[in-house]
């Protein structure tokens, strides 16, 4: 591993350890060269599917692209980073997990929908304002009218899950 310091090419690993759900390995590591210390981060590279845009174009999955969205909903909300790292994780691991060589952006957008709407309604109106492109003021107040329905037919702290139009699933 080259230092970020000095670049010299040979450094050493002090102590190294599990963290989060043990599927990172946290390393810290010494620069013999300069004396500088340093932590690096490493993990398990999954085959995750391509992603099939709505207009057909295709691109690699990029968990980067839900973290800014996720982070972009929950501004100014009481949502961590690390609670959006943790839904990224779960999207991401699901899609690797599924074996599919594609996956439809839109099955990630649920998704999303999905984890906001069990964490955040504000997060959720606003990523579903994004996410399905609302055409008009009714649309927007029909997707707040679910929403209402739902909080009063749900018992308190209780979700329901939604399918992968978004739409509450029975």
């Amino acid at each position: 591993m080259r230092c970020p310091f000095c670049k010299h090419r040979d450094t050493r690993v002090i102590d190294s350890r599990l963290s989060g759900e043990g599927d990172t390995i946290r390393r810290r590591r010494a620069c013999p060269e300069c004396d500088r210390r340093f932590t690096t981060y490493e993990r398990v590279e999954e085959t995750v599917p391509v992603v099939v845009k709505k207009d057909g174009r295709r691109e690699p999955f990029d968990r980067g692209k839900i973290i800014a969205g996720l982070k972009r909903a929950c501004e100014k909300r009481p949502v961590s980073i690390e609670t959006i790292e943790a839904i990224a994780d779960r999207i991401e691991r699901h899609a690797a997990e599924s074996g599919a060589k594609e996956i439809p952006s839109s099955e990630i957008g649920a998704a999303v929908m999905n984890e906001l709407h069990s964490i955040d309604q504000v997060a959720y109106v606003r990523f579903a304002s994004v996410y399905r492109s609302f055409k008009d003021i009714d649309e927007f107040m029909h997707e707040l009218e679910d929403l209402i329905r739902l909080r009063k037919e749900t018992p308190q702290g209780e979700t329901r899950p939604r399918d992968k139009k978004g739409e509450p699933s029975s």
